[in-house]
């Protein structure tokens, strides 16, 4: 039978030594995949740097395009119908750590200003995967969430959803979850622009973890100056990897589009490649147990402040850390997100009730780990 031959962007973690059970594998980066290199591949398995269009792909042997993402703008899906390659993206794979992202963006506001998230109310824009995550957290920080997404209204009936003015009126953090519709009913570009800085009622705080042109770049710093943007927190930017360095420097926090790159995530992305490699192609392996990450030696976390769940968020994901570093070295975006270290979810970590005391129910609520002792 005729070995496989794969191409993988170079990043993909834990393929390696499973991908070659499968087939001849090539490892590059996204910016070294030309149609010279996948003219005789079967198989791609790719993020959302590689842009998988027609320049790349038309008479190419390519069957399969994997993603190891959620988002999938960066395949043309239209010209994969028309030239029969079957594509997958990854859908929720990384729906934990950027529910963790959120988390752990509200814990450094409120240890660095004093800010408390219990009783405010969050507008959640976008309720798919990632957003009903996102929600789950929010409710167990003690907030009140409001949801907005056009397309399951209408599927499901308005109950439990509310317009994006009504979130602009009255919510104290809005958060987008959407992804990249550039056209159309629903279209998601800009969503956040002139005229809903203007209907902001309550200064929000504006969160973006989706895709950059959700949130209009000047429209957000129209809205920083006048008062009527709190803060932002910005991890997915317009331009990327050039990003505005204005918006950069007035962010409340700003990284370089890793709110889903957990060890979890990750190794969902690639897990989900490869099992779609395998039915695809009629493959079996002997064990996945190489597609996971290694157990922590050492689960337990240590609390010793007033604010243990804000000291544990904050334990297992330098967020600050990896702000400065983005300040410092932004001309590299990508090679940022490439050299980026993992953190291990909250499901991953066991905290002491003696330690984190009335903050369990909710450090339970975001997936942490509660022992006795």
């Amino acid at each position: 039978m005729k070995r496989l031959k794969i191409v993988a962007e170079c990043s993909v973690p834990y393929i390696k030594g499973v991908a070659e059970k499968l087939g001849e594998v090539s490892y590059c980066p996204s910016e070294e995949f030309t149609p010279e290199l996948v003219k005789e591949a079967d198989w791609l398995i790719i993020r959302s740097t590689t842009k998988c269009n027609r320049a790349l792909l038309e008479g190419s042997k390519v069957q399969l395009i994997t993603s190891a993402t959620i988002g999938f703008d960066h395949i043309d899906t239209h010209f994969c119908h028309e030239a029969g390659i079957t594509w997958y993206n990854a859908p929720g794979c990384n729906a934990e750590a950027v529910a963790q992202y959120f988390a752990t963006a509200v814990a450094l506001r409120a240890v660095e200003c004093g800010w408390s998230p219990c009783g405010k109310v969050i507008g959640i824009v976008g309720v798919g995967n990632v957003g009903r995550k996102v929600a789950r957290n929010a409710r167990a920080l003690g907030m009140k969430v409001l949801l907005n997404d056009p397309p399951r209204a209408r599927a499901e009936g308005g109950d439990g959803f509310v317009s994006l003015r009504e979130i602009a009126e009255e919510a104290d953090i809005i958060a987008f979850h959407v992804p990249l519709i550039k056209e159309g009913r629903d279209r998601t570009v800009h969503l956040l622009d002139d005229t809903l800085v203007d209907e902001l009622q309550r200064q929000p705080i504006i969160m973006n973890a989706c895709r950059g042109p959700v949130t209009d770049t000047s429209a957000l710093l129209r809205g920083l100056d006048e008062g009527k943007v709190a803060d932002t927190v910005i991890d997915c930017w317009e331009g990327e990897p050039h990003i505005s360095q204005e918006l950069l420097k007035h962010t409340l926090l700003g990284t370089p589009h890793i709110a889903g790159f957990s060890a979890q995530g990750k190794a969902n992305g690639a897990r989900t490649c490869i099992e779609h490699g395998l039915e695809h192609f009629g493959l079996s392996l002997d064990s996945l147990a190489p597609l996971y990450p290694t157990p922590l030696a050492k689960p337990l976390l240590r609390l010793s402040t007033p604010q243990p769940l804000w000291e544990a968020l904050l334990q297992i994901f330098d967020i600050r850390g990896v702000d400065r570093t983005l300040r410092e070295r932004s001309s590299v975006f990508e090679t940022l997100r490439r050299e980026y270290h993992y953190p291990y979810e909250p499901s991953q970590y066991q905290l002491l009730r003696s330690e984190i005391g009335v903050w369990a129910e909710a450090a339970e609520g975001i997936g942490f780990q509660i022992v006795e002792g």
